[in-house]
């Protein structure tokens, strides 16, 4: 029996206990919605941006990582290859300017090239963002509405992602089958001039559709010429497009380093195909003989040689890198080959050929305005296809030279003097590189580091290494000691050339 305050106090307390519990039962459900909210609201900004602590502000001069969702460094490298590569992005932005002005738009995220175009800014730094690692896994969901199932957990290559890209971009942008138009005679041969060409047709063209001016930067073409060896006829050129040039790498020879022109010569070297049915043999035969008599065919060997009809603005090489054993298992090679900053494709270059009383005219008019020897007043030499057999090549890419090393940011000429007017040069922007063999391995980048914003047509000089979320700052010697399995390359223009395609841009 207690006294009558103790009593009382009693009583109070366990009032207070009593409605301490009922408020905190009315309250359990509301915490739940909240801690549910909370928890989900957590795993999406780890989903996308990775673990918040490990947040931290991009350092001046590098770029932003990717998060690695699994086994994504394949496609974290490519895009990262891709970002350094400004053509392909201004492409990206004419391409989708398109939805801008569509009066019937469909979700953003439907469109592969939208969803590419957000990535690469980001990658390039033209988007403001302070983050410095982003995830990619939007562009695996959207290459899933476009029927790739691309799992983030398994490994993939690099350069079969890129195939996927264009091949995606392509179907986005046009459903029908690719024929090349019978008219598109400037994306087959851009230097042709429009007398030759009305020359050679007879007759004024009728014009391209835009949908022909559309290509991808990296959409370039083959040619595929056929001569027989008996009586010298020529086939007609056949054109096949390409994204990459995909090099298998010729066996080394010992004290010989690799260079990339040897895997490039390796590409185009001719091939003699047997047993071939020649109609111009066929036809002389039929001239020799008594009419009505039958004649069989003639079978003779053609010799095949592969060239370069249309070179594009952005250059993929992939260096394959795969072999097999004698006893059929998949082997990776390991060998280096040499490249450079710099790189001259002039010489595998398709030439469409003259016809003599053109090639006199032609010859007439550059005596008239220019000395022998000349070019708009520069001095230059035939390309390496029409020199003499067994005289040096013009260039060598991939030779080393301490030129290259010293003169990162320009061409140095002076140390080629023979190639002082070079048509179809190129400039190293990014290398991919694969660490491991063929069951396993990581792939990593080199890439430039974006230009300034107080300049952003410039081309920067300093060099970045990127491995996922991981990225510093690298030397040009680093880049091109590596063992290259995809480079990326980017044409340079003249000044002179650069006015032509602001011409043809307005036509």
């Amino acid at each position: 029996m207690l006294p009558g305050g103790a009593a009382e106090a009693d009583g109070a307390v366990r009032r207070a206990l009593r409605a301490g519990a009922a408020a905190r039962s009315k309250a359990m459900p509301n915490w739940g919605v909240i801690g549910g909210a909370a928890a989900a609201l957590a795993a999406g900004l780890y989903v996308l941006w990775g673990p918040v602590g490990g947040r931290r502000r991009r350092r001046r001069g590098l770029v932003p990582g990717l998060l690695n969702l699994g086994n994504t460094c394949f496609m974290n490298s490519l895009l990262q290859g891709l970002s350094s590569c400004p053509s392909f992005i201004k492409w990206l932005e004419e391409f989708t300017a398109q939805y801008k002005t569509d009066q019937n738009p469909s979700p953003e995220h439907q469109y592969l090239s939208l969803t590419l175009l957000r990535l690469l800014r980001a990658l390039s730094c033209q988007e403001v963002t302070e983050d410095d690692v982003l995830d990619a896994s939007c562009l695996l969901e959207v290459l899933r509405m476009y029927r790739w199932q691309i799992s983030s957990f398994e490994e993939q290559d690099a350069h079969e992602l890129f195939h996927v890209l264009t091949s995606s971009l392509e179907d986005e942008r046009d459903r029908q089958p690719r024929v090349t138009h019978l008219f598109d005679v400037h994306s087959l041969e851009p230097e042709i001039t429009q007398k030759q060409i009305s020359c050679r047709t007879r007759g004024s063209l009728p014009p391209v559709s835009n949908h022909w001016k559309s290509q991808h930067p990296f959409h370039g073409r083959l040619t595929s010429n056929m001569v027989c060896k008996h009586c010298e006829h020529q086939s007609p050129v056949r054109y096949d497009t390409f994204d990459s040039l995909s090099l298998s790498i010729p066996a080394a020879v010992w004290g010989r380093p690799l260079t990339l022109d040897h895997c490039l010569l390796h590409f185009i070297s001719s091939e003699s195909v047997k047993d071939v049915v020649c109609d111009n043999c066929t036809k002389i035969q039929a001239e020799g003989t008594l009419k009505g008599q039958s004649i069989e065919n003639q079978r003779t060997t053609f010799v095949k040689q592969l060239k370069l009809g249309k070179l594009p603005q952005c250059l993929c090489i992939h260096l394959q890198r795969l072999s097999w054993s004698n006893q059929g298992t998949p082997l990776k090679r390991h060998e280096h080959v040499q490249f450079n900053e710099f790189l001259i494709m002039d010489i595998y270059k398709y030439r469409i050929p003259v016809h003599k009383a053109s090639q006199n005219e032609l010859n007439q008019k550059n005596s008239e305005e220019t000395t022998p020897g000349t070019k708009d007043r520069i001095t230059v030499k035939p390309s390496d296809a029409e020199q003499p057999s067994g005289t040096k090549p013009l260039f060598m890419n991939g030779a080393c030279s301490s030129s290259f090393l010293m003169s990162p940011g320009t061409f140095p000429l002076a140390a080629f003097p023979e190639c002082s007017s070079p048509v179809y040069l190129y400039r190293l922007m990014a290398v991919v590189v694969h660490h491991g063999d063929m069951h396993s391995g990581h792939f990593v980048t080199y890439r430039r580091s974006p230009p300034s914003p107080k300049n952003p047509l410039s081309v920067s000089s300093q060099w970045l290494w990127i491995s996922d979320d991981t990225v510093r700052k690298a030397s040009l010697q680093e880049v091109l000691s590596s063992s290259a399995y995809l480079l990326f390359y980017e044409r340079v223009h003249s000044r002179a050339q650069h006015q032509s395609l602001e011409l043809r841009a307005e036509e």
